[in-house]
């Protein structure tokens, strides 16, 4: 399944100064939204718009989910308060088991600033790689 294709706007895109893992080179996405896959969301590459992430907000999955971010990280997000941030996770769909969302490596937006990166909280051993999402 792809993407709705869109054209960006300053709204939507997204920076991710030191990409995903995997996928560092890649700095430039647009966060899209289609509404019959709410809650989901699409993180299209703009320098190749063939390829997308779906990531999901985590509290879907886990309502108290409390990923402690680094002071580094704040500090290099520029958050003054968790007011600030976006925070999504990534999801993986597999053909014939559950869809699952990494918990272990969200991705931390400053929503002022459109600026993110993918983070692994210092308490990310209490988290999955593969946490099923809920059926609904």
């Amino acid at each position: 399944m792809e993407p709705e294709k869109k054209v960006a706007t300053g709204e939507n895109h997204l920076r991710l100064p030191f990409g995903l893992l995997g996928f560092e080179r890649v700095k430039n996405y647009a966060l899209l939204t289609r509404p019959h896959e709410e809650p989901f969301f699409w993180l299209q590459m703009l320098e190749d718009a063939k390829h997308a992430f779906l990531i999901v907000s985590p509290f879907i999955a886990v309502p108290d989910y409390e990923p402690e971010i680094s002071q580094q990280d704040v500090d290099y997000l520029g958050l003054t308060s968790p007011a600030d941030s976006l925070i999504y996770n990534i999801v993986t769909l597999r053909g014939s088991g559950p869809a699952t969302i990494n918990l272990k490596g969200p991705i931390v937006i400053n929503r002022h600033t459109m600026i993110g990166k993918q983070v692994i909280p210092n308490n990310a051993a209490t988290f999955s790689l593969h946490h099923p999402l809920p059926v609904s």
